[in-house]
């Protein structure tokens, strides 16, 4: 069955997967180091793992599969559910794909160096309503492709 795995403590975007969930019956799964507020509605689930270093992210990998969708800005997370045959869409709806992460790691890294070197460089464009609305149309692009390959 196709579900949607969300890396949540941070996830600006939990209301609009909330709706499209609702309009397109699949399950979701909030998964977080702290308790999060969710609907109480069976197609919502919500776990909560430990504090420990990537906790969250080692339980989403380990159950992304090809029926899965994962929400998640993590890019070393993206990878690991790539891997696994998962779709994966960032929260502003960029999609991470296989011919896409490689870049997307290279330039992690890249990033990590400068700011480990001093330099200031600013960090990710503040989160926008265009973000949203990319984020929905990605989403309901990826669950249709899903269900119509099932």
């Amino acid at each position: 069955m196709v579900a949607i795995l969300v890396d949540a403590d941070a996830c600006p975007v939990k209301e609009e997967i909330y709706k499209v969930a609702f309009r397109q019956n699949v399950s979701v799964m909030i998964v977080s180091n702290s308790p999060i507020r969710i609907p109480a509605h069976p197609l919502i689930g919500r776990t909560i793992v430990s504090d420990g270093f990537d906790a969250a992210d080692d339980w989403i990998a380990e159950r992304a599969d090809a029926e899965t969708v994962v929400v998640t800005a993590d890019i070393l997370l993206a990878d690991r559910c790539l891997k696994a045959g998962a779709s994966v869409i960032a929260p502003t709806g960029k999609p991470f794909t296989m011919a896409s992460i490689g870049t997307a790691i290279a330039t992690r890294a890249i990033m990590a160096d400068l700011r480990a070197g001093g330099d200031a460089i600013g960090g990710p464009a503040p989160f926008a309503k265009t973000d949203r609305s990319r984020f929905l149309s990605a989403l309901d692009e990826v669950l249709g492709r899903l269900k119509r390959s099932r």
